[in-house]
């Protein structure tokens, strides 16, 4: 019997190394990242990370049904991946495949004080996965299907995104809703040359939820507008350029080839929504929502909550488990998107991916125990704000 009330979480994973750097002090990255230093760094956290885990278990803390499926190597890192993840259910490693061919994935995150984290990223078995790694009968019981970070999976984006395509069209033709994130690629590395204007018009008619963050998009779908932003930034930061215009002209895009939800992550600017008509919402497989009709058409930007950041790795993960959650439990989608950001924002009072996020009924609570929002004034016509939750929302 199918379940609308779970999912299967696909595609990368990685062992996350995350030195603490808290010590340093903000402003002395540049001065003591120099050639011959030694840098004193505290103890070191290991996560698994990559949106299966991050993703997967966010999912399975605030309650849903999760399977995960993904490759490792038969490798100590592998191990310790299985490990930590059978620690949380033992039935959620059990997709977890070592391959004796290929080498763990990992990842250095680099995450200093005042400063933008960066990443040492080695790819191992994800560049080796593909459709056929993926169980369509185990998906045929779920609800969600979510894969994500095929811009550093070589067979997801090699041959023009092909076997990402299959991927979505062999788990749309069972029946699910689909979901897709992405993460940002190495603009020099294979991935970051693909051309992935291409790759999302192949892809994207198979996808119902699309989240990738602001930036990834704009890089993916219009880069030369993303590199004149990227160039312009300065001190002030990516985000300030980004207006309820630029959203609703980039998202419309989205629907255009295929998206039935539009969900971009701003980082700490929040999470903003766009919707199809309730006839292609209605479309959307197993978790389409039971009132398609107030689903319809929706434009809604909400803002963060305030938290004390311990670190930012996998925040993005986090909010769209928050998403996909409340989806499945046929939440309003003002709600939705307010329990996204507060899944995220919880993630991020932690300096891995997971252990922030609090179960279901008490992240509910604390939203509705009055948690502040960074202040978010939008003087666009057209858009108001929702008091009681809130949310902007544009008029239709």
């Amino acid at each position: 019997m199918t379940d609308k009330f779970s999912a299967v979480v696909a595609g990368h994973i990685c062992l996350d190394m995350i030195p603490n750097l808290a010590a340093l002090g903000q402003g002395q990255f540049s001065e003591l990242f120099q050639p011959g230093h030694l840098i004193v760094a505290g103890s070191a956290t290991f996560s698994p990370g990559g949106p299966v885990p991050n993703t997967g278990l966010a999912l399975h803390r605030l309650g849903v049904p999760v399977r995960l499926v993904a490759r490792v190597g038969a490798d100590p890192f592998g191990k310790i991946i299985q490990q930590i993840i059978a620690s949380h259910g033992p039935a959620l490693a059990e997709g977890i495949v070592a391959d004796p061919q290929s080498s763990t994935s990992y990842t250095v995150v680099i995450d200093p004080p005042g400063t933008d984290r960066f990443f040492l990223h080695c790819p191992g078995t994800n560049d080796v996965f593909g459709a056929d790694d993926i169980d369509y009968g185990l998906v045929a019981q779920a609800g969600v299907f979510h894969f994500g970070y095929p811009p550093i999976m070589r067979r997801m984006y090699s041959e023009g995104g092909a076997g990402l395509v299959e991927v979505f069209r062999r788990a749309k033709a069972t029946g699910v809703t689909t979901s897709l994130d992405m993460t940002f690629p190495d603009p020099t590395s294979p991935g970051g040359r693909a051309s992935w204007a291409d790759i999302l018009r192949g892809v994207l008619p198979y996808v119902d939820i699309f989240g990738p963050s602001i930036e990834e998009l704009m890089f993916m779908l219009r880069r030369s507008t993303f590199e004149t932003m990227a160039q312009a930034d300065g001190s002030r930061g990516f985000l300030p350029q980004v207006t309820p215009q630029l959203l609703s002209d980039v998202s419309g895009e989205l629907l255009e080839l295929g998206v039935k939800m539009a969900v971009i992550k701003l980082g700490n600017g929040g999470l903003y929504l766009r919707t199809t008509g309730q006839a292609r919402l209605e479309q959307m497989g197993r978790a389409a929502p039971a009132d398609p009709q107030a689903w319809a058409e929706q434009e809604l930007w909400a803002p963060c909550f305030q938290v004390q950041v311990a670190g930012t790795t996998g925040a993005g993960d986090a909010t769209i488990a928050g998403f996909l959650s409340a989806l499945l439990r046929d939440l309003p989608p003002r709600k939705a998107v307010i329990v996204a950001v507060a899944v995220g924002a919880c993630n991020v009072e932690a300096v891995d991916a997971t252990s922030g996020i609090h179960p279901w009924e008490e992240t509910l609570a604390r939203v509705a125990a009055g948690w502040p929002q960074h202040p978010l004034i939008l003087n666009t016509p057209g858009w108001q704000h929702d008091e009681t939750c809130g949310v902007w929302f544009k008029e239709l």
